[in-house]
């Protein structure tokens, strides 16, 4: 068995989502200050962290996009852990992940993971360029169809971030398909044979969080 580690460290600062915040992070209560309250054999140290909530790799939850939908306290774990998993990803010379490019896949409760190696800009200004990979309106119909459980990828956004309609969100959120972005690692997993978990914290109230994505192979 080998476990693969498919989410990017969380560091003070970073840029996820182009425009948006990096976290801050420091000490709510320093090794120092316990030290001196319990003795230097009992030094600890209590962290804080202030971000938004798309920091990372981050799972969507239907709250995200539909008020009445499920949040993070709500999503079911059937959906997010322990999948049986499957990765894909565009044709040659597409951006765009199509219904083509998963004709005569079995999709029924998988995790589906569309690997396009975006994730090697991650960090860099490159990484939020408009001409990012993503999921077609076609493929998010098939993903649905198929009876995908959930759906990731390794690039900036699942949708294409010119098109305002957002048809990946607003189709798989409504579905009740979370979603898993800004993935890295897929080009470590076999096409299929693997189980995938990105688990959040329970919060009622909030459509998204960072999650400890990972594949269990073999």
């Amino acid at each position: 068995m080998t476990l693969v580690e498919l989410s990017h460290r969380i560091t003070a600062g970073m840029t996820t989502y182009p425009g948006l915040p990096g976290p801050r992070i420091s000490d709510h209560v320093t090794r120092v200050e316990t030290a001196e309250r319990f003795g230097p054999h009992a030094a600890f140290q209590i962290g804080e962290i202030t971000m938004i909530s798309n920091t990372g790799t981050y799972l969507d939850t239907p709250f995200h996009w539909y008020e009445d939908g499920v949040d993070l306290s709500a999503v079911p774990l059937e959906r997010i852990a322990d999948l049986p998993g499957l990765v894909v990803g565009p044709a040659p010379g597409r951006r765009g992940l199509d219904a083509d490019d998963l004709a005569g896949l079995d999709l029924a409760g998988r995790a589906v993971l569309i690997a396009t190696g975006w994730d090697r800009r991650f960090g860099t200004e490159e990484y939020g360029a408009p001409e990012h990979p993503y999921v077609t309106a076609s493929a998010v119909e098939a993903l649905i169809a198929g009876g995908a459980a959930l759906a990731g990828i390794d690039s900036v956004n699942i949708d294409d971030m010119a098109d305002r309609a957002r048809p990946a969100h607003t189709g798989l959120l409504a579905a009740g398909i979370p979603i898993v972005e800004h993935l890295r690692g897929l080009d470590r997993l076999p096409a299929d044979g693997f189980r995938f978990t990105a688990v959040p914290p329970p919060i009622a109230g909030m459509g998204t969080f960072p999650v400890r994505a990972y594949a269990v192979v073999g």
